[in-house]
C-alpha cells in the first residue's frame, strides 16, 4: 500500500470506530479490521491470538490478555470506549491495577520467547503505548481521530525493528521524506543538473518551500491552509507564482515596500523578516504539472508541519540536502 492509500484507509477506519468500541464483543473485530485495512495483513484473524492465556501469580491462577501478536511480540489490553485508561478497576483476585498494570502482570509472565518490547492499551479512541525498554516513562499517546496522519507509530504492530512511537521523530523522518522527493523532482527540471549553481539555488529554493510548509502549518501566515490555497490558485503561472510569492515575503509592508494594488491572496501573507527571501538571484526552473502535484497532495495538503521537531529535522534536512 502507498502513503496516500494507507491514510485513506486509515481516515475511513477512524470513521467507522468513532465514538463507539465494547470490549467483550468488539475487540477481534476492531484489530482484524485495523491491521487488514491500515496494516495490509492479509489474515489478520490468523496473524492475532485473541484471549491468550497466561499465568499470573505462582499458585497457578490464570489471566488472559485481549490481544497478542505472537509475530512481533505485542501485547494488547483493551478496554471499552468509556474506560479511563489512566484509572484503577477491579481486578478477579481483588487487587486493583490500572490497565496498563494488569497488562505489565501478563507481559511478565509471559516466556522470554514471547515477552517484547511493546504493550499497547487502548479504549478504542486512545492508544497508550508503552516501551518495556523504558517501563518508568510515560506511555505515547496515538488518537484515533488521529490515525490518518499518524497510522505510522503503529507500524511496530506488523514491523517489529520499527520504532518510531514518538510523533516528533516519526513525523519529522517523514517530513525528510517529502523533502527528499520534492528535491529529485526539482532536480530534474533545471537545466544543468550538476552545476554547483543549481545545487545551491536548490537547496535555497527547499528551504523556503520548508518555511512556507511550516508557517502554513503554525499558524504563522494566518489563513487556514495559505500556502496551499494560493499555489493551487496559481499553478498556471508555474515559476512565476513562486518568484512573485518571495518577493512579496520579503516586503515589509509597514515600510511601504509593497505594490498598493497586490492581489489580495499575495497581499494577506506577511513580511518575513531575517532574510531568508532577499536573493532575487536563486535559480527557480519552470516546474510542471508533476512537481506542482507534490507540493500540493504530499507537501501542503495532508501533512501537519507544525508538529516536527526542529532539531531532529534539521538533521535529516540537512542529510537530504
Amino acid at each position: 500500500m502507498t502513503d496516500t492509500q494507507r491514510r485513506a484507509a486509515a481516515a475511513k477506519f477512524a470513521e467507522r470506530w468513532k465514538n463507539r468500541g465494547i470490549e467483550k464483543q468488539e475487540t477481534q473485530k476492531f484489530w482484524s479490521e485495523l491491521l487488514r485495512t491500515v496494516y495490509a495483513v492479509e489474515n489478520p484473524e490468523e496473524f492475532i491470538k485473541p484471549e491468550f492465556p497466561v499465568k499470573i501469580n505462582q499458585s497457578g491462577h490464570m489471566g488472559s490478555i485481549d490481544v497478542y501478536i505472537p509475530e512481533t511480540r505485542v501485547v494488547i489490553e483493551q478496554k471499552s470506549a468509556n474506560i479511563n485508561l489512566r484509572k484503577e478497576q477491579k481486578q478477579s483476585d481483588g487487587s486493583m491495577l490500572t490497565p496498563f498494570e494488569q497488562a505489565h502482570r501478563y507481559w511478565k509472565n509471559l516466556s522470554d520467547d514471547e515477552k517484547g518490547r511493546w504493550i499497547v492499551v487502548c479504549n478504542f479512541q486512545e492508544f497508550h503505548i508503552h516501551d518495556m525498554n523504558r517501563p518508568d516513562d510515560e506511555p505515547e499517546i496515538l488518537y484515533l481521530k488521529d490515525l490518518k496522519r499518524e497510522y505510522y507509530r503503529l507500524n511496530f504492530l506488523v514491523k517489529p525493528k520499527d520504532e518510531n512511537i514518538k510523533k516528533e521523530t516519526a513525523i519529522s523522518i517523514q517530513a525528510g521524506e517529502i523533502i527528499g522527493i520534492l528535491y529529485d523532482a526539482l532536480l530534474k527540471k533545471y537545466k544543468n543538473p550538476k552545476s554547483p549553481e543549481t545545487l545551491k539555488s536548490l537547496n535555497a529554493l527547499c528551504v523556503r518551500l520548508v518555511f512556507c510548509y511550516y508557517a502554513e502549518d503554525a499558524g504563522i501566515f494566518g489563513k487556514h491552509k495559505q500556502f496551499h490555497h494560493y499555489l493551487k490558485a496559481h499553478r498556471n503561472e508555474d515559476r512565476l507564482a513562486l518568484i512573485r510569492l518571495f518577493q512579496v515575503l520579503d516586503q515589509n509592508p509597514e515600510k511601504g515596500e509593497r505594490d498598493s494594488y497586490l492581489e489580495d491572496d499575495l497581499a494577506a501573507f506577511p513580511y518575513v523578516n531575517g532574510g531568508l527571501f532577499a536573493d532575487e538571484n536563486i535559480e527557480i526552473p519552470r516546474l510542471g504539472d508533476d512537481v506542482i502535484d507534490i507540493m500540493l497532495n504530499q507537501g501542503a495538503e495532508p501533512f501537519d508541519w507544525s508538529a516536527i521537531s526542529p532539531t531532529i529535522f534539521g538533521a535529516i534536512f540537512e542529510s537530504t540536502l
